[in-house]
């Protein structure tokens, strides 16, 4: 936080410092509308578990190496990321609310 005090003198600096900050808003929301697939699923194939079954998956494609059917290997790696996607996706939801509910208040301003 930089603080300038009103004397004619630090107009020039409030001027330059204002430009880097130029907003007071609060975002604590981790995805947006076109980053949310592929963060989210950057993040799931970082967990060993989400790589272990996809690695499965691939390689029951392989005819040689199938061991299941295709449909039924890929079954408990969609319902997982599902599940993980649909609780992502209401969190940030939440936070998205809630920080538009607290960027849009009305605050009280102290002036001499």
């Amino acid at each position: 936080r930089i603080v300038f005090p009103n004397n004619g003198r630090q107009c020039n600096n409030w001027k330059q410092a204002s430009t880097f900050y130029s907003g007071n808003r609060i975002q604590t929301t981790k995805y947006t509308r076109f980053t949310f697939l592929p963060q989210f699923l950057f993040e799931q194939f970082h967990r060993l578990g989400n790589l272990y079954f996809f690695f499965l998956v691939v390689l029951n494609w392989f005819p040689q190496v199938e061991v299941f059917h295709r449909e039924i290997t890929m079954l408990p790696l969609i319902v997982v990321l599902l599940a993980s996607m649909i609780k992502d996706a209401t969190e940030d939801y939440r936070k998205y609310r809630f920080d538009k509910m607290i960027n849009l208040s009305k605050t009280r301003v102290y002036d001499k």
